[in-house]
């Protein structure tokens, strides 16, 4: 039909157009301007607890100009602004350039002081490459008596390298300066901030600058999760065990019950009928008495796993990039919309076969069996966090946008055959 060829069509060019803006590289002519993008900041140890990045008494422009983002960048708590930084392709500043002078009051430096005890990590962007760094430095001492002092990064040395006009790797670091003791000021203070910047060439290409910037910021501890999946596993098997040996206990008395030979059975044996696991033979063809139910179960699941296939299937032909932020959560929203199809068809022949009759009550419970419940979540989810300013809170803008991707995918479109 004529709906199934337009997603089809929908689908190759949003892969083709996806596929061409990975492959485009940014080119910069000697001394172009380098923007980079402030971006969020929060603890080291959540890191799904973000904030925005102008939200610390930090130096801003006076007129804070946000970043365009992409669908995939907002539901990943991304809100890019430009910053005050003046930084020239293969220009090198040694000298500490002076970029505000920020003048910090008691309420600022009670919020610097949370920040850095709470390990806050900062995340820069420049020509679509994250660049990580912390706020402060905490010291802590001896047990008893109980000491700990907060410092505060007041400069920072950003290090490139290039190949060409293009920048391969971009990182932050606070070398080239002490911090300063927040512990042995008295508000109100002024606060310098400064910065220098290094430029490098290098040999590596642009399509394989992916390679070195697998960032290592964040820990992973692999030999945990490794420990919890062997644990697992062995429960797994031991319950699986225990199982299969009751089960084989019992079917074992009941082969011995029916194979007794006739010459050994007598009449009142016969007359006991079915007996154990065998009394369940009338049940295995029995319609369940949930049917739209176990339809639209069945319906939606198969929708997620066409999902997870179109991504894999993706990601082997290598259209994400660690480089295009949130890449792997568009296209998540994208094929969800897509298989909206996918979840109907499913259901609805599953539903036809079972012999189900309420045809409108299964299109209902299909289309909303996933998003009802999901919605209920998210709702108290995105309003605790835009209570507590995150950005991990969904602007109204992308929720009506997304709200119009649901409504669209669940349209009836055509004649509908109903069961």
């Amino acid at each position: 039909t004529l709906v199934p060829n337009m997603s089809l069509i929908v689908a190759f060019v949003l892969v083709v157009s996806s596929y061409l803006l990975l492959i485009e590289s940014a080119k910069f002519d000697e001394k172009a301007d380098i923007k980079v993008f402030v971006n969020k900041v929060g603890p080291y140890f959540n890191p799904h607890e973000t904030y925005h990045y102008y939200s610390l008494p930090v130096c801003r422009p006076d007129e804070v100009k946000h970043k365009s983002l992409t669908l995939g960048e907002v539901l990943d708590g991304d809100r890019m602004a430009e910053s005050m930084y003046e930084i020239k392709f293969k220009e090198t500043v040694n000298e500490p350039k002076v970029l505000c002078k920020f003048s910090v009051k008691e309420s600022d430096l009670k919020k610097l002081k949370e920040a850095i005890e709470e390990l806050y990590y900062f995340e820069f962007v420049v020509d679509d490459l994250p660049m990580r760094g912390f706020i402060g430095r905490l010291d802590e001492t001896r047990f008893l008596p109980h000491r700990h002092r907060t410092y505060l990064w007041t400069h920072l040395l950003f290090s490139f390298l290039y190949n060409d006009n293009n920048i391969i790797t971009a990182n932050v670091s606070t070398r080239g300066k002490a911090p300063v003791n927040l512990d042995d000021v008295q508000a109100p203070f002024e606060i310098t901030y400064t910065y220098t910047v290094q430029w490098a060439p290098t040999d590596v290409k642009y399509a394989d600058r992916a390679k070195l910037s697998k960032s290592a910021f964040f820990q992973k501890s692999l030999e945990i999760h490794w420990l919890s999946i062997v644990n697992s596993i062995v429960l797994v098997i031991l319950l699986l065990g225990f199982v299969v040996i009751i089960l084989m206990r019992v079917l074992k008395n009941d082969f011995a019950r029916y194979n007794v030979s006739d010459e050994s059975s007598s009449e009142d044996d016969l007359d006991h009928g079915d007996y154990g696991w065998k009394i369940v033979h009338s049940d295995v063809f029995r319609f369940p008495p949930y049917k739209s139910l176990l339809a639209s179960v069945l319906g939606v699941g198969s929708q997620f796993l066409s999902i997870a296939f179109g991504i894999i299937l993706m990601a082997f032909v290598g259209l994400f990039s660690i480089h295009r932020h949130g890449s792997i959560n568009t296209a998540a929203v994208l094929l969800y919309a897509l298989t909206s199809c996918v979840a109907g068809f499913v259901s609805s022949q599953f539903y036809r076969q079972i012999g189900g009759e309420k045809w409108a009550w299964n299109i209902i419970l299909t289309a909303s069996l996933f998003s009802v419940p999901f919605f209920l979540v998210w709702s108290i989810v995105n309003s605790v966090a835009w209570y507590q300013g995150s950005t991990q809170a969904l602007p109204y803008t992308t929720v009506i946008l997304l709200f119009l991707v649901w409504l669209i995918s669940k349209q009836k479109r055509g004649r509908f055959s109903y069961p």
